[in-house]
């Protein structure tokens, strides 16, 4: 959460040293804010920021410090950064910043392709671009693509070669087939071109003239074609004629029945795998032009690997490729989602076929169906997550913040409420205690985890990573009351509870008591107990119905309105201490040239988000119930504590996108947004997920109350001071985050190693 009180300027070089900001080739790619120490917008003040002891009001300020940094400086508030690219681009920055908001750091407009990088251009141009070769093709990659797909490619092409010249009418296909098979086992270097008819000589030799000056070297940063679409070698018309004549021969359906159907198999089979893999792509791509291929009169295709002699004869060309692999396609997105993450729409699809049409278990196991629902959750709370934001960065704040606040949970508790309702089913206790302890490792994750793993990161590129004090210790404050709120009914029960022994036994002497049992002295003298713990609460008891309970509803009621206070603040009294603006010098900004020129086309738009949002929310129950219904097998058989499971795969699956999200702030130098990530996820929980589980248990007994074990209390409080501890100075290294994560692990190896609930 940002800092809400701050106004007073502080030193530039006491938050962030100059020269310490490094970008590598992913961060190229985004558009920059302003370089860091630039001047700040003119005014009453200087134009260097320095220490300041007064305050000032925000009438008499004409800008104010934001408290955190980035790679490039500081970041002032008022109004919405005028260095973003958009509108909707600024409004989704000055969400960022705001309490109750998702923290997102991908892009949720279309960006020119005129200012991307040309790594980034690369990646989403066709592959018809033929380049003069200076050396070899031969790559570790291409030989990689001979031995896995080359090969059989070939060998499908000679089986349907054969078949073509069995059939005798179909012959001039088996030549076809011969030459595509040496093209598909190395096309590398080589081009597929089709003739053309009916352009003049003129324009034959005006193309041609122009083509002598436009080939290039390859492994260069531009693509100039060599080869455009004008007319046939020598004006001819392919050996099968015109099209029209083309579907008027009988080879035609020979070919399309006998050996076209085969084939577009292989190569939507290869195409498939290739975009599965994302670094083979650009395979994927040449198969995918392979298919428009087996449509083409044979006679109209040539196969060339001389690129001056591609100069000399003019014509179309349908592929052309120089590289299997390329590793910077995990860059690619699809419709403003990467592609990694629409790949893994693959799960979903898989879980729900598997999941609800084999109910029998006669295909795969419920283990299999387990995974598969806890994989399919990953990419349905990414696309979950951007609807929210793009929703966000299109409306205004009331609307923001209802969204946040209705949708922003609703991966976890379909995830929770599925699994209670299912244990309330079943009479089983083991559900409830899945959640809390599922409830306690985002908690935990949150805390030390995501921040910890962020400063790791973040450290190891800039060396030292600053982000304010003030704000993460309002964070940290927000925190410890949402912590207090949400455990102050285990504390009091603990005060007020019993000690439970499994057997006492009425001793006359002293001797020989083991050190795990218990002496009780009572009226009629003293007992021996041994396996005693302490009970929690008694649901049937006058305590609880009395005491604990009330209280659990009292702070189900306060909890949520700390978290409406805070949307107020920030929403409505003081909205502009959350405006973002960038202290800038607008003659040296970087890509000031194209800011104006951006088209502000949202990937998804607010009709298309909210499909998108609701779409998701069905799946995203479908799969829950999935995983809690295949869940026993894995609580029962996998020899795991339970505790553990709930600890780590529940609370981490869900909170996916945003441990991503805090990574690319800190590579990007704005750890305070990666700290924010964890924070608001932590207060998010205590605030709004355990009080709407309590409201759903009020409404129809699921068997959930908000009462937790020890170790989940003792874990939870030493985290939040352990995270306060580490905030104390303002300022991280990787050493820190390691520290955090070690503390982390320790914690969880107990839940690891811990016993399973009674009962399970």
């Amino acid at each position: 959460m940002a800092d809400v009180g701050l106004q007073t300027s502080v030193s530039l070089e006491q938050v962030q040293p100059a020269g310490s900001t490094s970008i590598g080739v992913e961060e190229q790619d985004e558009a920059a804010p302003p370089a860091m120490g630039q001047s700040a917008p003119a005014g009453p003040q200087s134009p260097h920021l320095r220490a300041r002891s007064h305050r000032r009001t925000h009438s008499d300020q004409p800008w104010t410090m934001f408290p955190f940094s980035t790679p490039e400086g500081f970041v002032a508030v008022n109004k919405p950064p005028s260095w973003a690219e958009n509108e909707i681009e600024a409004l989704k920055i000055a969400n960022n910043y705001r309490f109750g908001f998702k923290k997102w750091k991908s892009h949720v407009t279309a960006r020119p392709m005129e200012v991307r990088s040309d790594v980034v251009k690369e990646l989403y141009s066709e592959p018809r671009t033929v380049k003069l070769i200076k050396g070899s093709t031969i790559s570790l990659g291409n030989i990689l693509y001979s031995v896995l797909f080359g090969w059989w490619i070939a060998a499908f092409y000679f089986l349907v070669a054969g078949i073509m010249m069995l059939t005798y009418i179909g012959r001039i296909y088996a030549s076809h087939c011969f030459q595509l098979a040496k093209y598909f086992f190395w096309p590398f270097g080589k081009f597929v071109q089709k003739d053309r008819e009916g352009d003049s000589g003129e324009e034959q030799s005006l193309h041609n003239g122009s083509l002598h000056n436009s080939y290039e070297s390859f492994g260069s940063s531009e693509s100039t074609p060599l080869v455009s679409s004008t007319r046939s070698r020598n004006g001819r018309k392919g050996c099968c004629g015109t099209s029209t004549e083309y579907w008027h021969k009988p080879e035609t359906y020979i070919w399309l029945l006998l050996g076209a159907p085969l084939l577009f198999v292989i190569h939507a089979l290869v195409y498939f795998v290739c975009w599965i893999l994302v670094v083979f792509i650009p395979v994927a791509k040449v198969n995918g032009h392979a298919i428009k291929m087996l449509l083409m009169p044979p006679g109209s295709i040539r196969i060339e690997s001389d690129s001056m002699s591609a100069a000399q004869q003019p014509s179309e060309v349908i592929v052309c490729t120089y590289q299997a692999v390329n590793v910077y396609y995990y860059k690619y997105t699809v419709d403003g989602m990467n592609i990694v993450l629409v790949n893994l729409l693959l799960f979903v699809v898989l879980a729900l076929i598997l999941g609800y049409g084999d109910k029998g278990n006669h295909f795969t196991s419920p283990t299999a169906k387990f995974v598969l629902s806890l994989l399919a959750i990953i990419p349905l709370a990414y696309y979950i997550g951007l609807a929210i934001a793009s929703i966000a960065a299109q409306s205004n704040f009331a609307v923001g913040a209802v969204l946040n606040a209705t949708f922003g949970s609703v991966v976890e508790l379909t995830l929770y409420i599925t699994a209670l309702v299912k244990g309330a089913e079943h009479v089983n206790n083991c559900y409830s205690e899945l959640v809390k302890s599922a409830l306690t490792g985002t908690l935990l994750a949150t805390m030390l985890f995501i921040p910890g793993l962020c400063m790791i990161i973040g450290g190891l590129k800039h060396h030292e990573q600053y982000f304010n004090l003030r704000s993460a210790g309002v964070s940290s404050t927000l925190l410890f009351v949402s912590v207090a709120g949400a455990f102050a009914p285990t504390i009091f029960s603990k005060f007020y509870g019993s000690i439970v022994c499994s057997s006492c036994n009425n001793v006359t002497s002293w001797s020989n008591i083991n050190d795990s049992q218990l002496t009780v002295t009572g009226p009629s003298g003293s007992f021996m107990c041994s396996d005693c713990h302490q009970e929690v609460f008694d649901q049937e008891g006058t305590l609880f119905n009395e005491h604990i309970k009330p209280l659990i509803y009292t702070c189900a009621v306060l909890l949520p309105l700390a978290y409406i206070s805070g949307l107020l603040f920030t929403l409505k009294t003081h909205s502009h201490i959350y405006d973002v603006e960038k202290t800038e010098d607008n003659n040296t900004a970087p890509n000031q040239d194209h800011n104006n020129s951006h088209s502000t086309i949202a990937h998804w738009s607010r009709l298309k988000g909210v499909t998108i949002l609701l779409v998701g929310t069905v799946l995203m129950s479908l799969c829950a119930d999935l995983v809690t219904e295949n869940m026993q097998p894995i609580l029962t058989g996998s020899g795991v504590s339970q505790y553990f499971i709930g600890v780590t795969l529940l609370a981490l699956v869900p909170d996916a996108p945003e441990i991503v999200n805090g990574i690319q702030f800190a590579l990007q130098n704005n750890l305070s947004l990666s700290i924010e990530v964890g924070s608001s996820i932590a207060v998010q929980v205590c605030l709004l997920q355990m009080p709407i589980l309590v409201l759903v248990n009020a409404i129809h007994d699921i068997g959930f109350q908000l009462l937790f074990i020890d170790l989940h209390l003792w874990s939870v409080l030493f985290s939040v001071l352990v995270m306060n501890y580490i905030f104390m100075d303002g300022k991280c290294d990787y050493f820190q985050g390691s520290a955090m994560c070690i503390v982390y692990l320790i914690i969880v190896a107990m839940y690891f190693f811990a016993p399973n609930p009674e009962g399970c």
